[in-house]
């Protein structure tokens, strides 16, 4: 395997006031989860349930409060082009408008991994270009970011992250910003890149459809804990964790083979008060006394099948 979490938590601190006390807001609690050379990983949760924080842990540009986070077998060291990961992890970010300096045409942005690690002006120039040309923007990349369509920009940010080579891609959000037949375009193209080039990815989204889409094994995530991992067809046909169920039901109709009942009201609460026992208890409508007061166990339900409940 590529990468291994071992029980990973993440604290941040938070003052409540100005002359408040400080508490700490758990943004992952107690993660572990592996991925395989070569595998797409899905990660997929509502808005605010930690997958951008466990993405760029992963990514090492986090560090953990406790547990570790291995790469290749050895603990991942904080990102920097004097590592002996840099160029390995690369990430692809939600927002590629953001993502990109506008004052540096698109070979430029392409060739910032080479520059950090001293390649020289020719070969960072040469790499860029048939990088470039392998992502469809042949011949571009004298032009600016404004000078792109949303979808060309994410393009930018795909070679960007491949011209190192890297063993594993962090896509966080990657087509969530793009029109439907730009994110289409996109999600080809990462499918690929990977078969070309062979990277690991950790794909994170909160849509089931294009993790479905993507992925062949899928962890879920609520309240910055993992409620289930299961291999893409064993989750959409039978979801164990309510949760899952209820990001199944959200679902357009039509895009599934199975539909699911919708299951779940209300918000998330909030991490910084999470509630008793099991964190999806007071929107489960499964939900006993024993999820109120207890959190329930990590159990396996088949060897590749996994979930954090109490009722399945």
């Amino acid at each position: 395997m590529i990468l291994a979490l071992e029980n990973v938590t993440r604290l941040f601190g938070l003052r409540r006031s100005f002359f408040g006390e400080r508490r700490d807001l758990a943004a992952v609690s107690d993660v572990s989860f592996f991925l395989k050379k070569g595998e797409c990983l899905g990660l997929v949760g509502e808005s605010g349930c930690g997958k951008t924080t466990l993405g760029r842990l992963a990514g090492g540009l986090l560090p953990p409060s406790s547990g570790r986070v291995l790469f290749d077998g050895r603990p991942l060291p904080e990102a920097g082009a004097g590592s002996w990961a840099a160029g390995r992890i690369q990430m692809i970010f939600q927002d590629p408008s953001s993502a990109l300096n506008p004052r540096l045409c698109a070979r430029t942005s392409v060739a910032e991994p080479l520059a950090a690690q001293g390649a020289s002006h020719n070969k960072q120039r040469e790499k860029a270009e048939i990088i470039l040309a392998a992502v469809g923007l042949g011949g571009l990349g004298g032009r600016y970011p404004h000078e792109f369509s949303g979808g060309q920009r994410q393009r930018i940010a795909v070679a960007r992250a491949l011209i190192t080579h890297p063993d594993m891609v962090v896509c966080d959000e990657p087509v969530s910003s793009l029109d439907a037949s730009v994110q289409s375009q996109t999600l080809n193209l990462l499918r690929d890149v990977q078969e070309r080039f062979g990277p690991a990815y950790l794909f994170i989204s909160h849509d089931m459809a294009v993790v479905g889409f993507m992925c062949e094994r899928i962890l879920v995530m609520y309240l910055g804990r993992i409620v289930e991992e299961a291999a893409r067809d064993a989750l959409f046909d039978n979801p164990a964790h309510p949760y899952s169920q209820a990001l199944l039901a959200s679902v357009p109709s039509g895009q599934l083979e199975k539909k699911f009942p919708p299951l779940v009201a209300g918000e998330p609460p909030s991490p910084l008060d999470p509630p008793n026992g099991c964190h999806f208890h007071p929107r489960c409508p499964l939900a006993r006394e024993v999820c109120r007061h207890k959190m329930p166990d990590w159990k396996e339900l088949s060897p590749r099948h996994h979930v954090r409940c109490h009722i399945s």
